[in-house]
């Protein structure tokens, strides 16, 4: 038995509905450029950071990072700080939080004497937990694949 659902109007009458697939395809492909390419954007401090083969760790929501340059100057974050001020720009970037980790990017071609001065400052302004930034390495140096 067939039923009709219809009131019997015109078979070819227009049926106005937006087809949103190709809508939602465009939005989920910007969605994913987006994830891409925001955590690229987040690093301005122009550094040549040395490799490293060791196992990487999670990145926390909002890092405290401390560059040293090769200039030697320091940054903390995108900001320029004098070595005197740097506890006082620490205080003010984790809000007194001294547990925060704080990561310590310095280029390869700082002196290691530099790199110690800055865990110097940092272990004085009262921050223990430092945690060395470098790039990843596919396989340790000296070894053939």
């Amino acid at each position: 038995m067939a039923a009709r659902l219809d009131d019997g109007e015109d078979e070819l009458a227009e049926h106005y509905e937006i087809n949103v697939t190709p809508f939602i395809d465009v939005m989920l492909v910007l969605l994913i450029i987006f994830m891409v390419a925001a955590p690229l954007a987040t690093v301005d401090v122009a550094v040549d950071l040395p490799s490293s083969t060791a196992q990487a760790s999670p990145r926390p929501d909002k890092p405290i990072f401390l560059t040293v340059k090769a200039d030697h100057t320091l940054a903390l974050g995108d900001d320029v700080v004098a070595p005197d001020g740097l506890a006082q720009a620490l205080e003010q970037a984790s809000h007194g939080d001294k547990s925060q980790r704080i990561f310590l990017r310095a280029d390869k071609t700082v002196p290691y004497e530099d790199l110690m001065g800055a865990m110097d400052r940092l272990r004085e302004a009262g921050y223990l937990k430092v945690a060395l930034v470098a790039l990843e390495q596919a396989t340790p140096t000296g070894t053939t694949p």
